[in-house]
């Protein structure tokens, strides 16, 4: 595998790679990584219906375990790092911007020692949330 995706060829193989590793793999509506600190969640970038980036979805899956279904998936400091490692190749991609890369990166920096974080999954938009977290997330979504 290549250390840098620079074209969009390049892109849709590493997403086909992910993407194969997840036997029954579904692209979600939206998705979001989100961060937990005293005071709260701190999103990231809000992928909302018809905005999915499907290579950020398929690698932050990757680390996650989300296959198809709407699920709030919690993560720790070394999972949500690993998804920034293995979308990092992306980056070499100038042509594009890399906002869930990006996101993933601040709340990393942002994050206190007892900081934890969770993946918020919606695999359809007509899903009912599964917890407060995704409530939230979709009250953001509705703006």
């Amino acid at each position: 595998m290549s250390d840098a995706w620079v074209t969009d060829d390049d892109l849709r193989a590493a997403r086909l790679r992910f993407t194969e590793r997840i036997p029954g793999f579904v692209l979600p509506a939206a998705f979001t990584v989100a961060r937990r600190d005293a005071t709260g969640l701190t999103f990231g970038h809000l992928n909302g219906v018809g905005e999915v980036r499907p290579l950020s979805a398929v690698v932050l899956a990757s680390v996650c375990d989300y296959v198809a279904t709407t699920g709030v998936f919690p993560l720790d400091r070394e999972r949500l790092a690993e998804a920034v490692g293995r979308l990092a190749p992306a980056e070499a991609a100038t042509h594009l911007p890399h906002p869930n890369l990006w996101s993933w990166r601040e709340l990393l920096a942002g994050a206190a020692p007892d900081s934890t974080f969770v993946a918020i999954f919606v695999a359809d938009a007509g899903d009912r949330p599964v917890d407060p977290d995704d409530a939230q997330f979709r009250r953001l979504l509705a703006g």
